[in-house]
């Protein structure tokens, strides 16, 4: 494709935008009866602020969802260290309530504005942010060509790009280098994710690590944790955690399978919170007992499994086993972040579709902290396994928190990365009044 085709499919693709705006508002009404928008906010989707902009200088941060949200919140609090201000969008209700959770009014949060001029136009011309960062593979074009119209830099950290995603680009590789041109830098977790976006068009691009090996280990409530351990006692317990559609299944497939056996409690924790109901009913229709976080169920001797339908308890979950096997690697792609179970004391388990997270689950395996499951068979034989052979589980938990501790540093490389952007707008705003700007 010629360099004049690759143009005329970018604007296509805003030209189409245009032509759709039209039916965002029904689009996003229906999401927001399923449960998937905040209704009370759903102008911020179209660029309009509901929030005042502070005077001084200000960086967006996009983080579509709550794994990316969680992963900046360390570089959130160094740039407001340094008296910057930090202005985040997220995509989900999940994503904003961790940031309302973690990071109060410290940082000023709005839902990001849908991919079309109208919105992204209306939207930058409130915040006039001074850079634009987007975490791990965001790339929205009508807004990364707006900013970059405006001279407004937009760098990529933590980057990553799946090999499915590589392949898909690559096949396009004109359009791909029309976009990905415009970045203004590339921060990569692996030597492999910057090699894909170096052959994209991307310059410069720096690889620092996985900034998730620098993030907190989640929090939980301690005296909610003391109640639920005395609940559970010595009962063997393993956790099913960021779990799709259809892993659910597998996991009341292996309680059932071990239960005579060990007495076994299972922790099961949908990535997705409001697919808890519809969750619950599998497992009754499999003759299951369930407990339920969201209905404070107690835990009791017959209880089968522990449905964590919550948002922001990870940490309590993992806190009440030593065994968790991470989806969205089963009967989903992509995986989820093994690294919280491993620093929270659990040995991993995972299927093998983890190319978002393969670098870390590379590590891992190597260190003999995580292991990779072909199926629900081989599952079952893995957790009762574990669960039988307290010395095979201690060593595994031992590598785990060895191996998270040694991929620290990621967070300090990427600030490094940031400095020629960070630095001025540090002194500037030591320089400039902080009373808010009216628009």
């Amino acid at each position: 494709m010629s360099d004049r085709m690759a143009s005329l499919a970018v604007r296509s693709y805003g030209w189409l935008g245009l032509m759709a705006y039209p039916l965002s508002k029904p689009w996003l009404a229906y999401r927001a009866a399923k449960g998937k928008e905040d209704r009370t906010r759903s102008n911020e989707r179209f660029g309009y602020a509901s929030r005042e902009r502070p005077a001084g200088p200000l960086l967006w941060i996009h983080a579509a969802s709550v794994g990316e949200t969680m992963a900046v919140i360390p570089l959130m609090r160094e740039l407001r260290r340094r008296d910057i201000h930090v202005l985040l969008t997220t995509g989900t209700l999940t994503s904003a309530e961790i940031a309302q959770n973690r990071l109060g009014d410290s940082v000023i949060h709005q839902y990001v504005p849908l991919d079309f001029s109208p919105a992204v136009r209306r939207f930058l011309d409130y915040w006039q942010p001074d850079a634009a960062i987007g975490v791990e593979s965001e790339i929205w074009p009508t807004t990364l060509a707006e900013l970059h119209q405006r001279q407004i830099p937009q760098i990529l950290v933590n980057a990553r790009m799946s090999d499915r995603s590589f392949n898909r680009w690559h096949r396009h590789k004109t359009v791909a280098e029309a976009l990905f041109g415009k970045l203004a830098l590339v921060i990569a977790q692996s030597d492999v994710d910057g090699q894909n976006f170096r052959d994209l068009g991307c310059w410069p691009v720096q690889v620092s690590g996985n900034i998730k090996a620098d993030s907190e280990a989640p929090p939980c409530d301690e005296a909610v944790l003391a109640q639920y351990r005395s609940q559970i006692d010595k009962r063997k317990s393993w956790a099913a955690i960021s779990t799709f559609d259809g892993e659910e299944s597998i996991a009341a497939m292996v309680h059932r399978a071990l239960k005579a056996h060990t007495g076994l409690l299972t922790i099961l924790v949908p990535r997705h919170p409001e697919r808890g109901d519809e969750v619950e009913a599998m497992l009754k229709e499999k003759g299951l007992v369930v407990a339920r976080r969201t209905r404070n169920d107690p835990i009791t001797d017959e209880t089968d499994v522990f449905l964590g339908d919550t948002i922001g308890e990870m940490g309590l979950y993992l806190r009440l086993t030593e065994l968790a096997f991470v989806g969205r690697s089963l009967t989903a792609e992509g995986g989820q972040n093994p690294m919280e179970p491993a620093m929270l004391g659990c040995a991993v388990l995972s299927g093998p579709n983890v190319s978002n997270f393969r670098e870390s689950y590379q590590q891992l395996v190597r260190k003999g902290s995580a292991r990779v499951v072909r199926d629900a068979e081989m599952l079952a034989k893995a957790v009762h396994f574990l669960l039988s052979n307290d010395l095979a589980r201690t060593k595994m938990i031992d590598a785990g928190l060895e191996t998270t501790q040694e991929m620290r540093g990621a967070l300090a490389a990427t600030i490094k990365g940031l400095e020629a952007y960070v630095s001025p707008l540090s002194v500037k705003a030591k320089l400039e009044p902080r009373s808010a700007v009216t628009n």
